[in-house]
């Protein structure tokens, strides 16, 4: 006979994931997650925001009119100082600025040949951060022919790179965001190799975000791990404010200690004091099928150079 145990939930379901994030209260946001960070620290996020779907085509919580507020609500809350976003279309990349406020501005472009399409755009506080250059790349044999693509991957796919003056800290520093190929395991190694280069060759302490499609024991994260120029801010973190939630979590509850596909990577001149996987709702839902990723970090006393 089994034991009555005077301590469990009795609405708890029996068949439910007990590494799944319980749908309570404590699952939906009621503040932000991480927060504006205050100078020297930077507030950095990656978040893979989903393309638009045509709503015959997918289901209600997949539709963007379902989904913008909830956007809209978690960046206007958690004002990240910069932010990589992912499979970003115009019309979303205008409601995403709106949302963060009229001090943010972002750069990059759509993948396609007329620069149209999904893009990986930046997006950062201009009040804290001063843009001195920034350039879009396709991951390709051709890196300055637009819309190119190489390496099995059948879509194109870029990486936008972007140098910043810290108006707190006078110091430089680069952001690379990117959105690697789901489908090609060539493409994304290519890709990672790429986007090793661009960072070492910068010289700058530099951050990577984006959507890798792989995941921690990838040969992906591998090879940007390699030679010790970049390493992951959730295992370099002094402190960690969520569980590793996976990251693609599919409008589901998350589950804890799942596949982290989504990331936020930093050279060793990065100090990064916290790290979390956001699995907050907004709106009575998810706003997007993969979850933020946040880190809040600051340069070491050395200075700017790497």
């Amino acid at each position: 006979m089994a034991r009555h145990d005077p301590h469990a939930d009795p609405h708890a379901d029996p068949h439910a994931d007990p590494h799944a994030l319980s749908d309570t209260s404590s699952s939906r946001a009621a503040g932000p997650l991480v927060g504006p960070a205050t100078g020297p620290d930077l507030h950095v996020m990656s978040w893979n925001v989903r393309r638009p779907v045509p709503a015959v085509l997918t289901r209600t919580a997949d539709r963007w009119d379902v989904r913008a507020p909830r956007v809209r609500a978690l960046l206007g809350t958690e004002l990240p100082t910069v932010l990589g976003a992912q499979e970003v279309v115009a019309e979303q990349a205008e409601a995403m600025r709106r949302a963060l406020g009229a001090r943010y501005r972002y750069v990059g472009r759509g993948r396609s040949v007329a620069g149209g399409g999904e893009a990986s755009p930046i997006f950062y506080d201009s009040s804290r951060l001063e843009l001195l250059g920034w350039d879009q790349a396709a991951l390709s044999d051709h890196p300055s022919r637009p819309g190119s693509v190489s390496w099995g991957n059948v879509f194109p796919r870029v990486v936008v790179s972007a140098t910043f003056r810290d108006r707190v800290t006078a110091r430089r520093f680069l952001v690379v965001n990117t959105h690697l190929d789901p489908l090609s395991a060539r493409s994304r190694l290519r890709s990672a190799r790429a986007i090793l280069d661009l960072v070492d060759a910068s010289g700058l302490p530099a951050v990577v975000t984006g959507d890798l499609n792989a995941g921690p024991a990838s040969p992906v994260v591998r090879e940007l791990g390699s030679g010790g120029i970049l390493a992951d801010s959730w295992h370099g973190a002094r402190s960690r404010v969520s569980e590793e939630w996976g990251t693609y979590a599919n409008y589901r509850a998350p589950r804890r200690n799942g596949r982290r596909i989504d990331w936020i990577l930093v050279t060793s001149s990065f100090k990064v004091s916290r790290a979390a996987v956001n699995p907050l709702r907004c709106g009575g839902g998810w706003a997007s099928d993969h979850l933020p990723v946040h880190a809040v970090m600051g340069l070491d006393e050395k200075g700017a150079e790497r």
